[in-house]
């Protein structure tokens, strides 16, 4: 397996086969460097796993076609209604789908309150989020307005802030609460966007905005909502879901189109997401085993300290 990374530090880098120091998502040579690294290592198949080299891949993908490379990423479309967190309220309106009632503005949020409309607990969260950034859960009238004082302002000071640059005055969502049983979602599509296959989880516990312990399940209700999605989105390989169940009806909460948090849970109770990219990329056949999985299987996640190794097999240049 080969890596590559902008923190020859990084976890991944110490644990690949061979790792490759790259610039930064946000350095305009980003792609050409990594083009390079895959054209003279002979790589056939790219897979991508952080939020911000979605859109800049999902440009560059047809280059990379050209090349015999395969890019396991969604079009522009679909990463940007992933992304915009509004955009994903917009869509599963549009599909009937169930989500949190949420606002685009604080003055549509309070006069919703006043009126009877909206109630506490609600949620402030940046429009355009990762990992749980700026996320803030709110009591009353006066919590609300001071953390989405504080939100709009420390906004500016993460990695969101670019993307928030968009729509300056409606950078920041305010959402109902769910109080219910979380789940998570993998929809499975293949490398041309149909849809094969969804995996539950039920939740059993957060850490830093990712499942840190989880069940596999059965969950009609979450398993049609996914495969709902899948159909519509069209999305390449893995879509990572967040499912609240609240009296007994499904709400979507967001999507992620790559492979998230809780997909090591699937394949710890049997399934095979790697091996069936493999075998699409490459006109192979997929096993039905990679698709399926075992329900009631119990994970959790654990840290572990790794080595540093000498160097990376090649370092950026600047």
């Amino acid at each position: 397996m080969m890596v590559a990374d902008a923190d020859e530090n990084a976890p991944t880098v110490q644990e690949a086969d061979r790792a490759f120091l790259v610039p930064t998502v946000d350095r305009d040579d980003y792609t050409d460097f990594l083009f390079d690294v895959c054209r003279r290592e002979g790589v056939d198949l790219v897979v991508p796993l952080n939020d911000f080299e979605l859109p800049v891949l999902a440009a560059a993908r047809h280059r990379f076609e050209q090349a015999g490379i395969t890019v396991v990423v969604s079009s522009s479309e679909v990463i940007s209604t992933c992304f915009d967190k509004w955009k994903t309220i917009r869509f599963a309106a549009a599909q009937g789908i169930r989500t949190p009632r949420t606002f685009l503005t604080l003055a549509e949020a309070v006069g919703a309150i006043r009126s009877g409309e909206l109630a506490f607990p609600l949620v402030v969260k940046p429009r355009w989020g990762t990992a749980s950034l700026g996320i803030d859960y709110v009591e009353d009238e006066r919590e609300l307005h001071l953390a989405y004082e504080l939100g709009a302002k420390r906004l500016w000071r993460t990695v969101l802030a670019r993307a928030s640059s968009d729509d300056i005055e409606h950078s920041l969502l305010i959402q109902q609460r769910l109080v219910g049983d979380e789940y998570g979602l993998d929809v499975v599509n293949d490398l041309r966007g149909r849809h094969v296959c969804a995996w539950v989880k039920r939740k059993l516990g957060m850490r830093a905005g990712e499942t840190d312990r989880a069940v596999t399940a059965v969950h009609e209700g979450v398993e049609a909502l996914g495969t709902a999605v899948g159909r519509a989105l069209g999305h390449i390989a893995n879509l990572d879901c967040d499912v609240f169940v609240m009296d007994g009806l499904c709400y979507l909460l967001e999507m992620n189109p790559r492979f998230g948090g809780g997909y090591p849970f699937s394949h710890m109770a049997g399934a095979n997401l790697p091996a069936a990219l493999i075998a699409w990329a490459t006109n192979g056949e997929v096993s039905a085993d990679w698709l399926t999985l075992t329900p009631g299987v119990t994970g959790a996640k654990c840290d572990r300290v790794v080595a540093r190794r000498s160097a990376c097999g090649e370092r950026r240049v600047g």
